[in-house]
């Protein structure tokens, strides 16, 4: 018969593109349209590549969050804009 109500298998299954994850899938397209533009497609590519591996790499079995959570503990406040904290006299002012 015909079910009203379908359940996800997994609840917390991110979104995929194709065969890869949207930061996976983003790790490949930007170098390769890099490649593109620049007229050197194969070094694109092999940067694709590698950007891919390495990302799958990193995750190894974990969310996707993990990537941004050791972006934010690990490199330099500038490369993602975050702001820093503000010294603990003037936390009761930043609201």
């Amino acid at each position: 018969m015909f079910d009203r109500y379908t359940i996800p298998r997994h609840l917390d299954a991110p979104q995929l593109i194709g065969l890869w994850t949207l930061d996976e899938f983003l790790g490949m397209f930007i170098p390769f349209v890099w490649g593109i533009l620049t007229q050197h497609i194969f070094i694109g590519l092999f940067l694709a590549v590698g950007a891919w591996f390495g990302l799958r790499k990193a995750k190894a079995g974990r969310a996707s969050s993990w990537v941004m959570h050791a972006t934010y503990w690990y490199m330099p406040a500038s490369f993602i804009g975050l702001k820093l904290t503000p010294p603990s006299h003037c936390r009761l002012l930043a609201g």
